[in-house]
């Protein structure tokens, strides 16, 4: 991964772009990373894979459900969060 400081950053940009189109591009701050900048596409496929995740996780609740399994609230949510 090809990596700036905000000041390269700011004073590149145009590069930093035309990097980001091809491969993921770190900008770091004070010497430790700070953000991450990736193309419209590869932004839209992290974004569809999430999706997918929540709608998996959904599914399998809903049969846990209907196979009587049914867990409190703190359960469910406990499992949720532990991938955050």
């Amino acid at each position: 991964m090809v990596s700036f400081t905000a000041s390269e950053a700011k004073i590149q940009f145009g590069e930093v772009i035309n990097k980001a189109q091809r491969e993921p591009v770190s900008i770091t701050k004070n010497g430790k990373p700070s953000v991450v900048v990736i193309s419209a596409d590869d932004y839209a496929e992290i974004e569809q894979l999430k999706l997918q995740t929540l709608r998996s996780k959904l599914a399998h609740s809903l049969a846990q459900a209907k196979a009587g399994q049914i867990h409190d609230i703190e359960t469910v949510f406990d499992g949720l969060m532990k991938d955050l």
